[in-house]
């Protein structure tokens, strides 16, 4: 019989697990997450909500993932590598989104980052309507921060958001539907500037400002960003630091791709413009 055990070594990687749909096109959503998790230093991980036929022009189909191979997926990389922090993405139906919270209720999932996906760039509809109000029943609460843009923030509290007012009068209300932090993101309000809202639970606000960066490829822009903000979280930054970091590498992203084409309609971002090695943790003497 062999007495052979596995060797405890010192370092371990940021571990960010990416719970959302697949895009085929590679711009969005988890291909777009794990190229964001490996450009920032972190190993990626995923559990498939969905599989999405598209391309830079849209939406062709989308197949559900069974409830139970979610959980599966899940199960088998906490149980095994673990988890730093998690970003969720697309979520389409009830029995998914509840399959997420009793998995981050029953593991303790740290550090979780909700980017409630509801439309494509392209504007097809990603999440069905009575998935709405158990995301918010059910993951609000467990999440971190919530990153809507203006147009899923618009979804949740039922009515379009044209200004920075009416960014502040949202941000609140998805406060009171019970998330412990929100970041609303002004980038689809007109404008030379992009003016991105953070809300702490404290109700603390932190107005986050750039130049417009002028460019087509905009397409997995929100996935980008949350999972960025993942791996800060999971790297040990606080959630404001977190956010900071993840709007100046998502600015990189958007600038070194303004000039690319890749395909025929929003393009994806240059996840790859200075990728970063890849972030030990422990070590000797760590406990």
């Amino acid at each position: 019989m062999s007495t052979e055990t596995t060797p405890t070594l010192p370092y371990r990687y940021p571990r960010v697990l990416s719970i959302a749909g697949s895009d085929s096109g590679g711009g969005a959503g988890i291909q777009a997450d794990l190229k964001t998790i490996s450009a920032l230093g972190c190993y990626g991980m995923t559990a498939i909500t969905a599989l999405t036929a598209q391309n830079t022009l849209g939406v062709r189909a989308i197949h559900a993932v069974p409830p139970d191979m979610l959980r599966e997926q899940i199960e088998a990389v906490v149980q095994d590598i673990g988890v730093d922090a998690v970003k969720i993405g697309m979520l389409h139906a009830p029995e998914i989104v509840i399959t997420v919270a009793i998995a981050i209720e029953r593991y303790a999932l740290p550090h979780v980052v909700l980017d409630p996906v509801m439309v494509a760039t392209s504007g097809a509809v990603l999440i069905e309507h009575s998935a709405r109000a158990v995301l918010v029943q059910d993951l609000f609460a467990r999440a971190a921060v919530v990153t809507p843009n203006l147009d899923e923030a618009a979804l949740l509290v039922g009515r379009s958001l044209r200004s920075e007012a009416d960014i502040e009068a949202a941000a609140s209300e998805l406060l009171a539907m019970g998330a412990r932090a929100v970041l609303l993101k002004g980038g689809h309000l007109a404008g030379e500037a992009v003016s991105d809202l953070l809300v702490l639970a404290s109700g603390e606000r932190i107005w986050m400002r750039a130049p417009r960066i002028h460019t087509p490829n905009t397409h997995g822009t929100g996935c980008t960003l949350s999972s960025a903000i993942a791996c800060g979280l999971a790297q040990g930054q606080d959630l404001v630091s977190a956010v900071e970091s993840a709007r100046s590498y998502i600015r990189g992203a958007l600038q070194h791709g303004a000039q690319v084409r890749t395909g025929q309609g929003s393009g994806p971002l240059n996840h790859g413009y200075a990728p970063l090695p890849m972030h030990l943790q422990g070590g000797p003497g760590h406990r």
